[in-house]
């Protein structure tokens, strides 16, 4: 398959959970997110010199090479792993970046105001991790997997998730402090006692 077949056969895809279209790279900051939120959920690629209609404008100059290099090496924390492809399709050129899911999650992007934040991937938006995201990799990390005993505190909090609830509501209506509820919904996520899902621009838990 040559390069122009291959690239409008990813195009077809469209945008999805682990394929992004970026016309220019005109902003190191904003590229990184993609890379962050790639590396934290299952990976992807993105398609640079791609416009979000599908339409082929091509990497203009060096400089958004070496931005995107930046974007990958400069500002993630930690280095991800990423790959990058050079294509050439109706005169244009078109660079595929592909990372793939880290081991070492979370991958954080340094964002506008310079301060780090991790991202995961959700259809096709990058969504900034909430802090039980940050706990379940912390204690995925940890040789006992975060294991922990189910005392008065997990008791309380089961009996207040009827229905769905954000954290937030959980840490109201089980009177637990926050940190210790972001805890226990980690380890009940690990061991699938406890689900989540993003909707209406916020996470929302609820048991299985």
């Amino acid at each position: 398959m040559d390069d122009k077949r291959y690239l409008l056969s990813l195009i077809r895809e469209g945008e999805h959970q682990q394929q992004d279209f970026k016309y220019r790279v005109s902003d190191a900051c904003k590229l990184a997110k993609t890379v962050s939120a790639f590396a934290n959920t299952d990976g992807g690629r993105l398609l640079i010199g791609v416009r979000d209609d599908g339409h082929l404008s091509g990497v203009r100059s060096e400089e958004e090479i070496y931005m995107m290099h930046q974007a990958a090496y400069k500002y993630c924390r930690p280095e991800p792993s990423i790959k990058f492809d050079t294509y050439h399709a109706e005169g244009h050129t078109i660079v595929i970046a592909t990372v793939p899911p880290s081991v070492k999650r979370p991958v954080c992007a340094q964002n506008e105001e310079g301060r780090m934040r991790a991202y995961i991937r959700i259809k096709d938006e990058n969504i900034v991790a909430s802090p039980v995201h940050l706990a379940l990799w912390r204690a995925s990390q940890k040789p006992q997997g975060g294991v922990i005993s189910y005392d008065d505190d997990i008791r309380r909090l089961l009996d207040v998730m009827q229905g769905q609830h954000t954290l937030n509501q959980i840490v109201r209506l089980s009177k637990l402090p926050r940190r210790k509820v972001i805890a226990v919904l980690a380890c009940l996520i690990r061991f699938g006692t406890v689900r989540w899902e993003y909707t209406t621009q916020q996470f929302l838990f609820a048991l299985q």
